[in-house]
């Protein structure tokens, strides 16, 4: 680094600090907060990795207020959107523009933000697919696009929340400002496929150390679920409060509260049935400490700033290890031990492959496809286009499976999006190769999903360190015995005194030829990511094959099954 260079880092260093003090009453930043935060005054696109109640809003707001224009952040749940902007100090300017609003508040917002008065947007991707939303952010020439939550791109983006895979158009709609991704979870591969879908150039990445070790770590297995219930009943009852239930459907959310109600406990069940007026109140009372427990579904519980939950137990297995970590890490934010305790059978995986199993059906694509190729020809050009409001018009289909399908076909490179939204088939591609395409891009999806399914269970039936395991998913190495989680505290109890919990397994003699982070080709799934390494077994995210553990001693016996293409430099790790 020159010295004109060191000079000006210096310099947006302290300005930074000075009014993380003065605006927010903030004395210390993290130095993982403060390097973000100068990449962003620097321009840089930038993509954060850190834990739950870490201070990621931070990382906007305090060089927010220092930036030429208004600050846009993509915020997925309207309750997340109005507690940031509570949590904002009076004076900097913040407005959401969401669908809640009448006609007359979104003008006043619109004008707050055109005068220069507000200072940070908040929008929903949904917003940021409507042309009008587009144009008028672009009028405001913003410094700043910020993806919160980020891992909502890779898990929501296929299917729940196709918005979020436009995000990159929408950027370029409105001038293509710095970007700045956030998120509490994403593995080694995640963050390369948010860097990708965003279209972030060149990002500075910062990740900090997953492992949250006053959390202690339990799995308990039922063999039915009249017994896992009354668990999990029992177990929420004992507990020091506030805690989290989280559990697979609505009904289960409604008869789990209301045995806790039974019990005398001020419960309440939390799912995306209820009226948001209803959401809304129950998001309260938990901030507030008027609920003792909230039983939801996975609707509940992002972004919630509240430092003492001291439980977070689940009465299912979780759809994946990224949304259990996701979960678990709403508990002990302030350091103090907390609970995170899981309830399984086997059964449960296969309610989550059915979940993992959805995609848009053939019909749907054809439909699609169709209409795309009548409007736009061949892709020769000549063809006039179609937006997506144009498609949902032609074939009749919600915006919602409209846009689910171009995602999938445009994944697939048989459509491509114009800058001016305009959808239109890619050179020489006819429909139905177009479909088949992407019933094969939708394949992988579901093995990449099932997958994820796989390595929840394997986490609930390990007989190793399980945060050693749960760590090892995201890449980060551990070396057990952790002394705080059920596994290791019941190896340590069998040691008796002086035992030392669970030994950490020998690696295998074929382990140093797959260091963690290699990237790496199978000659039957393709390329891939070593996550990590335990024992006698890796772990690899394969990119169209999603998680697979492989057996180091066949890996040793079948030359060439397994090729390494590129090791891990000497500063990559999974967690810096």
């Amino acid at each position: 680094m020159g010295r004109t260079t060191a000079h000006r880092a210096d310099g947006d260093a302290a300005r930074l600090r000075e009014r993380a003090a003065e605006v927010f009453g903030w004395d210390r930043l993290h130095p993982a907060q403060l390097a973000a935060m100068e990449a962003v005054l620097a321009g840089t696109d930038t993509l954060v990795v850190m834990p739950t109640g870490s201070g990621k809003s931070a990382i906007y707001q305090v060089p927010g207020t220092l930036l030429d224009g208004p600050v846009v952040v993509v915020s997925p749940l309207l309750a997340l959107q109005r507690d940031q902007i509570a949590g904002l100090p009076e004076g900097t300017g913040a407005v959401a523009v969401n669908s809640d609003l009448t006609a007359a508040r979104s003008e006043e917002a619109w004008q707050e933000v055109e005068r220069g008065e507000a200072r940070f947007v908040y929008v929903s991707p949904e917003q940021l697919a409507k042309d009008e939303v587009l144009d008028r952010l672009a009028a405001t020439r913003p410094a700043l696009l910020v993806v919160d939550e980020a891992q909502c791109v890779t898990s929501w983006g296929h299917d729940f929340r196709p918005d979020y895979l436009r995000l990159e158009r929408a950027a370029r709609r409105i001038g293509r400002p710095p970007l700045l991704a956030l998120t509490a979870t994403a593995a080694p591969p995640v963050r390369r496929d948010i860097v990708e879908r965003l279209g972030m150039e060149e990002p500075r990445e910062l990740v900090t150390d997953f492992d949250r070790p006053n959390i202690r770590l339990e799995v308990t297995r039922h063999r039915d679920e009249d017994a896992r219930r009354r668990a999990v009943v029992e177990q929420a009852a004992a507990r020091p409060k506030p805690g989290l239930v989280y559990a697979a459907t609505r009904k289960d959310t409604e008869r789990l509260a209301e045995e806790l109600a039974a019990l005398g406990l001020a419960a309440e069940a939390y799912h995306a049935g209820l009226r948001a007026a209803e959401r809304a109140r129950i998001h309260d009372a938990f901030l507030s400490g008027e609920a003792d427990v909230v039983v939801a579904t996975s609707a509940f519980g992002m972004g919630i700033d509240k430092e003492d939950v001291r439980f977070v137990l689940h009465a299912a297995l979780p759809g994946s290890l990224d949304a259990y970590y996701q979960e678990i890490g709403r508990c002990g934010r302030d350091g103090e031990p907390a609970l995170a305790a899981l309830h399984y059978r086997p059964q449960d995986t296969g309610m989550q492959a059915y979940f993992a199993g959805r995609a848009p059906g053939h019909d749907t694509l054809a439909e699609v496809a169709g209409a795309v190729h009548d409007r736009g020809g061949d892709g020769d050009g000549e063809g006039d286009g179609a937006d997506l409001d144009g498609l949902r018009e032609g074939t009749g289909l919600s915006r919602k499976r409209v846009t689910t399908a171009v995602n999938l076909l445009e994944e697939a490179g048989t459509v491509t999006t114009g800058a001016d939204g305009e959808v239109a088939p890619a050179p020489g591609t006819r429909p139905e190769t177009a479909v088949a395409r992407a019933e094969e891009t939708a394949e992988a999806h579901r093995r990449t999903d099932r997958s994820r399914v796989e390595m929840a269970r394997a986490y609930a039936e390990t007989t190793g360190c399980r945060r050693r395991f749960l760590l090892g998913y995201f890449g980060e190495e551990y070396e057990a015995p952790c002394g705080t989680c059920d596994v290791c505290e019941a190896a340590e109890r069998e040691g008796g005194e002086g035992g030392e919990g669970t030994p950490e397994a020998a690696p295998h003699p074929a382990a140093a030829g797959y260091p963690v982070g290699s990237q790496v080709r199978h000659d039957q799934w393709g390329e891939g990511t070593v996550l990590s390494e335990e024992g006698d077994r890796i772990t690899v995210l394969f990119d169209t094959h999603g998680y697979r553990t492989l057996s180091l001693e066949t890996l040793a016996e079948r030359e060439g099954l397994l090729e390494v293409e590129r090791r891990p430099g000497p500063d990559e790790s999974a967690a810096s």
